[in-house]
């Protein structure tokens, strides 16, 4: 039985090319139509391409995202799909998978991938990553699991995966929770999958979220200068457990006085945050002055989630759980 995928082309070093007289890359030239020639796609897959993008991915913005997803609904009125690849830039791609995750509820797999090398460099990735997310969009184990990432024969959920390196063609991973599978030899095998599937609908226009990170002797001007231009939430990147300097709670204080919804995280790589403290600047002070605990989430994806939430219209204090 044929398999029908769609594949939306967005740029990146995926579609790159090196500048005229350059040794250097210029992002998003090439075509998503372009690109599929390449990949060898096995018979028995039939790839609808659709160019939506030719952008690097730092240039993506969350309304971008949004016009994608109007271009996903519409495409999905009028054709059958059996799952969805997306390409685009390595750099944002944790945050676009994710912010994706959120805000559709389609029953089939849905697959973003990018390369760390360009198409046209030895030992590109491109194409082997193109071949591979198509592959894993076929699979029907991953219907109802959400947004996933494949990168280097490797499925991972957007909820946790995290860019590990600047260059390396190992460019992602998921640190404690692992892979959902692996694509070896054109066969696709999933070993896990998540529980729990997070679906929210936008309700209002998403509003404007900064990530605020936490050292040694860190003060509250950054949190103040997000106030002042007064944005709609602030995620707080804490340190260990997730605590912040006393010398920030002033300003924490007075953004949750004002409306302004806060979020705690960490920096470790690893781990909750968790109210185990008792002191000024602990996850316990922030928590019993009304700020929200993030639980595992790193800042990037506490941001969106926020965002999202804000959006919704939801109980805040019930957005990180339980995924």
């Amino acid at each position: 039985m044929t398999k029908k995928i769609l594949l939306l082309a967005t740029g990146g070093t995926i579609a790159s090319e090196k500048k005229p007289n350059s040794d250097r890359l210029e992002s998003g030239v090439l075509t998503g139509e372009e690109l599929l020639k390449q990949c060898d796609i096995p018979s028995g897959i039939e790839v609808e391409v659709h160019s939506i993008f030719q952008k690097a991915s730092i240039h993506l913005t969350f309304q971008d995202l949004l016009v994608l997803k109007s271009k996903i609904d519409e495409l999905l009125l009028n054709s059958s799909f059996d799952g969805i690849v997306i390409t685009q830039g390595t750099d944002t791609l944790e945050e676009s998978s994710y912010f994706m995750n959120l805000i559709t509820d389609y029953h089939i797999p849905i697959v973003f991938t990018g390369s760390q090398r360009s198409p046209l460099e030895v030992g590109t990735d491109s194409f082997i990553n193109i071949k591979n997310a198509v592959l894993t969009a076929c699979s029907e184990e991953l219907n109802e699991v959400g947004v996933t990432v494949v990168f280097n024969e490797r499925i991972f959920h957007s909820r946790y995966v995290r860019k590990e390196h600047a260059s390396n063609i190992q460019g992602f991973n998921a640190f404690g929770y692992g892979y959902l599978g692996i694509i070896d030899n054109n066969q696709v095998r999933v070993f896990q999958k998540p529980t729990y599937k997070d679906y929210y609908k936008l309700q209002k226009k998403l509003p404007e979220v900064d990530i605020i990170k936490v050292y040694m002797n860190t003060d509250g001007k950054y949190i103040k200068a997000a106030r002042d231009n007064q944005v709609d939430g602030i995620v707080i990147e804490g340190v260990g457990r997730g605590q912040v300097s006393p010398t920030m709670m002033q300003e924490i204080k007075q953004c949750i006085e004002e409306g302004i919804a806060v979020v705690i995280t960490t920096s470790a790589v690893e781990g909750e945050v968790y109210p185990t403290y008792d002191y000024q600047g602990s996850t316990y002070d922030l928590l019993q002055n009304g700020v929200i605990l993030g639980k595992d989430y790193d800042s990037k994806k506490a941001r969106i989630k926020l965002m999202v939430g804000l959006a919704s219209e939801i109980p805040l204090q019930t957005l990180f759980h339980p995924f």
